[in-house]
């Protein structure tokens, strides 16, 4: 019976863990996503109650540039954008952010392979950036576009994280608008956007800003890739597919943000947290390619005549780094900045759970060290518990003959056979269920590091001890080729017996810690438990290295355990022995 159980409790938490969050788990973490708003499907973007006309842009492609955006057909001078984290360019020509490579983070964990390219601008293979300026009620008033050619007093500067860049440009009506940028250390632009109002009557105007990508774009993987968001302290992701459906979809807030998320990377745009923003997931065809637009409206301003007001926006262009997003958080107050990272369901078990690991990986050096440190934590807090389940095994070990007795008894009356089994249990007060409470418990611990080590950046290329040079990927030896000593590689369509050294291991540890335990008296419950290494080995192979190192070590410990729990018991035995 405890046996069975066992069975069944290992069988329904994999098939929990590995189908649950990729099939059916909703990927906001608590309290739960705002709600979709979703209107009409409408090929025109909304616009400001009670004027058409205060309509975000959504540029469309050009008859002479039929599968990009729409671009200048004259160079356009470019700014560089040079920080410790970032290299890029602006254009003078719209000004707009589509020029960003992360120069920290490679394509492969080969360090001479090509720096991720984030923004790539209009006219490009694969348009990608962002966008800041105004619309007005009044058709009248001339605004800054995309095609709009900014000045700067120093045409070779550099923007970096001590020198900003200040461009302007004169609307030739009155209004000169003004865009300062600066850039921190690491992925955030502050935007801050000047109006003076030189002309004889008063001005209002929306500012905006937008991110635009074409295509859908994913690694096919379990965390979520699309639009994203942030209301009311509440993440709201929209997939490419959902949003094809139905055009538009909106949330308002005071404070947010909006923007695009892969799985290790983010494009995002704010305003001040103080302002009361709606922002808008956008779709369009655009002369056969797929449009995906992320934007934000804040409430209006009002310029008297001689007025200047000025509005404050931020853009991240980065790693999902998560000690970055939380301190951005804090400041400037982008608010659950780190919903970013898609934690899962669990959110407030798997964030936790990384933070101790990157703890323990700051005392040690080595994420994979670091997971065998937890390992061990985990083993020594759960001692007790396997204390007491060890006990109860040995003692339903004692109990295996009477319960063969009783089978062979009640062979023909199972009724009768569970009410003798029931009695026994009680008179020896043996708990057959209590050997899966280890296990159950361990199954959160599973999927947080499961979860870790699909998502966060930080276990990306993070190397281990030998073979293992990137822990978030499967081991890359195999057996079919002797795990590298035969000189040819293993084609796709053998990935399935494909298995490298650590599932094997893997497998071994728990066939062992298996011979440890109690054997079922029933002999298909038997041959089943001598089936589960096979089955578990061959189903975690294809996931990250340091998840099947993490168990192949927590089994070890296991093994250990045991054998220790069950010298203590012989010689208990012993000591008490007539």
């Amino acid at each position: 019976m405890d046996n069975r159980n066992t069975v069944i409790a290992i069988l329904l938490s994999l098939a929990i863990l590995l189908g649950w969050e990729y099939f059916f788990a909703p990927k906001a973490p608590p309290p739960g996503t705002v709600a979709n708003d979703a209107p009409a499907a409408s090929a025109v973007p909304p616009s400001t109650p009670g004027s058409a006309e205060t309509v975000i842009p959504m540029v469309a492609p050009t008859a002479a540039t039929p599968n990009a955006e729409a671009a200048p057909t004259v160079p356009a001078k470019r700014i560089r954008i040079a920080t410790p984290y970032l290299l890029g360019s602006l254009s003078l020509t719209g000004a707009r952010f589509d020029d960003i490579t992360l120069i920290n983070y490679r394509e492969t964990i080969d360090p001479s392979s090509p720096a991720i390219v984030l923004l790539a601008p209009a006219g490009s293979p694969n348009p990608y950036y962002a966008e800041w300026g105004w619309i007005s009620s009044d058709s009248g008033v001339a605004l800054p576009t995309s095609t709009t050619t900014w000045t700067t007093g120093n045409p070779d500067a550099v923007l970096t994280e001590t020198t900003p860049l200040v461009l302007t440009w004169d609307n030739g009506q009155g209004l000169v608008f003004t865009r300062t940028i600066r850039a921190d250390k690491q992925y955030l632009f502050t935007v801050e956007q000047t109006v003076v109002n030189s002309s004889e009557k008063p001005v209002t105007l929306y500012p905006y800003s937008l991110v635009v990508r074409l295509d859908e774009h994913g690694t096919g993987g379990n965390s979520f890739e699309g639009l994203i968001g942030a209301f009311n302290n509440q993440s709201k992701e929209v997939k490419y597919a959902d949003l094809k459906k139905r055009a538009t979809d909106t949330a308002e807030s005071v404070g947010g943000w909006i923007g695009f998320s892969d799985k290790y990377w983010l494009s995002a745009v704010a305003f001040d947290p103080a302002l009361k923003i709606t922002g808008t997931y956008r779709y369009a065809d655009a002369a056969g390619r797929e449009r995906y637009q992320t934007d934000l409206r804040a409430d209006p301003i009002t310029m008297a005549p001689g007025e200047t007001k000025s509005v404050m926006g931020y853009m991240f262009a980065g790693a999902k780094e998560l000690a970055l997003l939380d301190a951005y958080s804090n400041d400037p107050g982008l608010q659950r900045f780190d919903l970013a990272i898609d934690f899962g369901w669990y959110y407030f078990l798997t964030k936790p759970f990384f933070q101790i690991l990157r703890w323990l990986h700051g005392l040690i050096g080595n994420f994979g060290i670091a997971i065998l440190a937890l390992s061990t934590l985990i083993r020594l807090l759960m001692f007790p518990i396997a204390n007491k389940q060890f006990k109860t095994m040995n003692k339903m070990k004692r109990l295996q003959p009477e319960m063969k007795r009783l089978q062979e008894k009640h062979a023909s009356d199972k009724t009768k056979l569970n009410q003798e089994l029931m009695e026994l249990y009680k008179r020896e007060k043996a708990n057959p269920l209590a050997g899966c409470l280890p296990i159950l418990l361990q199954i959160p611990v599973f999927y947080a590091l499961y979860k870790v080590l699909s998502v966060t950046i930080e276990m990306r290329h993070a190397p281990f001890y030998g073979w293992i040079h990137d822990l978030s990927a499967p081991d890359p030896t195999s057996v079919l080729n002797l795990f590298g000593l035969l000189p040819y590689d293993i084609p796709p369509f053998f990935s399935l017996i494909s298995i490298g050294a650590w599932p094997i291991i893997m497998g071994a540890t728990m066939w062992i810690q298996q011979r440890l335990s109690p054997q079922p008296a029933d002999p298909m419950q038997a041959r089943i438990m001598m089936l589960m290494p096979i089955i578990i080995t061959f189903v975690l192979a294809p996931y990250a290295a340091g998840l099947v190192i993490y168990w192949a070590f927590s089994n070890t410990l296991g093994i250990l355990q045991q054998w220790i729990l069950l010298r203590r018991t012989d010689d208990a035995e012993v000591k008490t022995a007539p």
